[in-house]
């Protein structure tokens, strides 16, 4: 079992970390908010008094951290990751960011004689509380394998996507696919509602026909045909509509960076950031029917 230090220990986090230690594994934890390293505390973990503790003493340092500007600064400053890990130690950052800063931070990594696994996660909160999670690495294949052990405490499929960044590439494509495909289905939720169809005779037609998909099956943004979705529990997040925001601006600035066109998921961005705009950013992203629907509320 390894020796790990986790940083940012926030909804994602504390949970990845506390099962990391159902697996068996020494978990040292530091977060800003010292309300998040009690819980881990009280879940058995230990507590670190800095990044450069968390990060000097372990086997293994893995960051959940909220944007590129945190992961920055986490592993760039001169007591952060890279100057205070030991040589030899497995470094992992799930955080979803852009492209560039999880290629820059390898590129300083290898400066160092350091490998880093960009490693951001689908699945959402639910899922790093069952151990769910879909990570989607980039970084080197020696230390891909070295993670995958470790990933295997906190997630269910692991996927190795290519070099440097390119688990980044994937979850923002992955994203702006959700995002775009979320859209579609409300519509067409609210547009067989003014046509006299009911939801559950949609769904019953649609999720076996070639209008299904996983917005619909498994995360369905009306009450009734999905229990288990949020729609049945007036939007509560699951995956935030802020989050969701974030993911579509990040594809769209990698878009712009790649020179590729991508007009679905720019309408898509502009449609969430107006929902956030009316004030839905902690709803869960599938309350965009209620804004596809025209009120900001279930009805």
């Amino acid at each position: 079992m390894a020796r790990i230090g986790f940083i940012g220990l926030g909804n994602m986090g504390l949970p990845m970390a506390q099962n990391l230690l159902k697996a068996g594994h020494h978990v040292e934890g530091f977060d800003v908010f010292g309300s998040a390293v009690e819980k881990l505390r009280a879940a058995g973990g230990e507590v670190a008094a800095s990044v450069k503790v968390a990060a000097s003493r372990a086997d293994a340092v893995i960051t959940m951290l909220p944007s590129g500007k945190e992961v920055r600064e986490v592993y760039l400053d001169g007591t952060g990751v890279l100057a205070s890990a030991q040589p030899g130690t497995l470094l992992v950052d799930s955080s979803t960011i852009d492209v560039a800063t999880a290629r820059d931070v390898a590129e300083a990594a290898a400066g160092r004689g350091l490998s880093v696994l960009d490693a951001p996660v689908s699945g959402g909160v639910g899922g790093a509380r069952a151990g769910t999670l879909t990570f989607m690495v980039g970084g080197g294949e020696e230390a891909f394998a070295k993670a995958k052990p470790i990933l295997e405490g906190m997630g269910k499929t692991i996927v190795h996507a290519g070099g440097a960044g390119n688990g980044q590439a994937a979850k923002i494509c992955n994203n702006m696919i959700l995002g775009v495909s979320m859209i579609a289905v409300s519509e067409a939720f609210v547009l067989a509602e003014r046509l006299g169809l009911d939801h559950q005779k949609l769904f019953d037609i649609a999720s076996k026909s070639s209008g299904q998909c996983w917005s619909m099956t498994s995360y369905c943004p009306v009450p009734g045909p999905v229990p288990a979705s949020p729609a049945n529990r007036d939007y509560q997040a699951g995956f935030t509509a802020a989050m969701m925001l974030k993911d579509l601006k990040l594809a769209q600035d990698a878009a712009r960076v790649a020179g590729s066109a991508t007009p679905l998921g720019a309408e898509a961005a502009a449609l969430y950031d107006l929902y956030c705009l009316h004030g839905n950013g902690a709803r869960d992203f599938s309350g965009i029917i209620c804004f596809v629907r025209g009120t900001e509320m279930e009805v």
